[in-house]
């Protein structure tokens, strides 16, 4: 980092600048010069300082903090991390799904929740959001789900038809959408909001045991949520009233907290549970596999600079440590590709080289040169294997964090456990989750979101409601025509 409170203005070359507010020009009002080299450099790197954003989760901001396992979790991982006593710095980055980077941060979406930690092992990364499931269950579909939320191609606007197609085509998105509905589409804060890993990951202990895990960071400040009219108040008033709420309360002092859990699934367990394990859309009843408490995240640092270390901050599943493995979720197992080829897309070839990407820990790898490569092995080989004391990765037989399949190649949904299907969990959380209030609320809102939606995409959104539950498709499908027949 330049100390650029004391050290005197200067070209990017590090040579003096002799002015940053006037151009060489050919007289006082004469015409400009174009060997000015400052006022080029300023100008050419002006039209260039702003890296693509992200496609979804484009509208955020995050902290810095740390880490604390207070609970021996040893018997189910030997992640580092994750031992007793351990403390590992880290980066949070809270945000919303469909929005830009001007949008609004209030309004309703589901939230992500994307952590950093900077382990002993290599950098661990756990890539959620504020609700434990998702949309759908097959990474092929993920593109058609954010473009539906985004934008049309011929008006430029957000269409709540093309959302709503989408969702009632689908119908395993019944479960989030009825999150999305709920109080948790509209936190009051990201300080009151819980975080879920979602997916579900594989834990293995010393011994070489595995375990399926799923993650849960719960608030210490509590769930709190706003109104549809506070949010759309706050939309025109302060659209970035999020971001400022977290800057402005770790600035006082008031260091926000999450308390991790993690849900422990024995290994052998999957292969039977009454419904599949791994689909992104469901949960695991506690009754089955309760809580377990592992540590404490802490944000108590700001960015000193947003661009340079929550802009270019690169998160994705596929930066995993010894302990730790992904899962055949076909939606985990899209990610580890797609996420970490956006962040190359996005920021670069070396992004890992950037100092709020880079490992704590040395990295001595075989990946090299690319755009803006400043890290280099100076004249190691740079092939292995080498004969030349330049060590190198030669592990074979079973790994570790595998499990086992078998089977022809086919494209295909999961193969459907006892108690698979779309609509039981949603149901479960209308009927014994929500109460009274809370139902009212969430009719209003579907109610206003289905208020504009075009047939035949309306028919099918009652009927996608019924199935969730039938009293509460009623009163959703009674509460829309009597807002669209006012």
């Amino acid at each position: 980092m330049t100390d650029s409170t004391h050290t005197p203005a200067t070209l990017q070359n590090g040579a003096p600048a002799v002015s940053d507010r006037n151009s060489l020009s050919l007289g006082t009002n004469g015409p400009l010069l174009l060997h000015d080299v400052h006022l080029v450099e300023t100008l050419a790197h002006f039209n260039r300082e702003r890296v693509p954003e992200r496609n979804p989760h484009a509208k955020g901001a995050g902290a810095f903090g740390v880490f604390e396992t207070t609970e021996d979790v040893s018997r189910y991982t030997k992640a580092a991390l994750f031992q007793k006593g351990a403390k590992t710095e880290m980066l949070a980055r809270f945000s919303t799904v469909a929005g830009e980077q001007g949008s609004p941060d209030t309004w309703r979406d589901v939230r992500g929740f994307a952590l950093k930690f900077y382990t002993s092992e290599g950098n661990y990364d756990i890539v959620g959001n504020n609700t434990p499931v998702f949309f759908v269950r097959d990474p092929m579909k993920f593109p058609h789900f954010i473009r539906s939320q985004k934008r049309m191609p011929h008006t430029g606007l957000r269409d709540s038809t093309m959302q709503w197609d989408f969702w009632t085509a689908n119908p395993e998105s019944a479960h989030q959408v009825t999150y999305l509905m709920g109080e948790r589409g509209l936190p009051a804060t990201w300080r009151h909001m819980n975080g879920y890993g979602s997916h579900t990951y594989m834990w293995i202990n010393a011994e070489g045991e595995k375990f399926w895990v799923k993650y849960h960071f719960k608030s210490d400040q509590g769930v709190e949520s706003m109104s549809n009219e506070e949010a759309e108040r706050l939309a025109g008033t302060d659209a970035e009233y999020h971001r400022r709420d977290l800057f402005d309360a770790i600035e006082r002092g008031e260091f926000p907290s999450w308390t991790l859990h993690v849900q422990v699934m024995p290994y052998a367990d999957a292969k039977n549970y009454r419904f599949n394990p791994f689909d992104l859309t469901k949960v695991w009843p506690h009754a089955d596999y309760p809580l377990i408490k592992v540590g404490k995240m802490t944000l108590n640092r700001n960015p000193e600079n947003f661009f340079a270390e929550i802009e270019q901050a690169a998160f994705a599943p596929s930066n995993l440590v010894p302990g730790i493995g992904v899962s055949p979720d076909k939606m985990l197992l899209g990610r580890v590709f797609a996420y970490a080829d956006a962040q190359r897309a996005r920021i670069g070839t070396n992004y890992f080289q950037l100092p709020v990407n880079r490992p704590k820990v040395k990295v001595n790898s075989y990946t090299f040169d690319g755009n803006m490569a400043f890290e280099h092995t100076g004249k190691a080989p740079v092939y292995a294997p080498n004969s030349f004391g330049r060590p190198f990765a030669d592990e074979t037989g079973p790994v570790e964090d595998g499990w086992e399949a078998d089977g022809e190649m086919v494209r295909s949904a999961y193969s459907l456990h006892a108690e698979d299907d779309d609509f039981s969990q949603p149901g479960t959380l209308v009927r014994e989750v929500f109460d009274d209030a809370q139902r009212d609320r969430f009719v209003e809102t579907v109610a206003g979101a289905l208020a504009s939606v075009q047939e035949p995409v309306l028919s099918r959104a009652f009927e996608y409601w019924k199935n969730v539950d039938a009293t509460i498709g009623e009163r959703i499908e009674r509460a829309t025509k009597e807002a669209r027949a006012k």
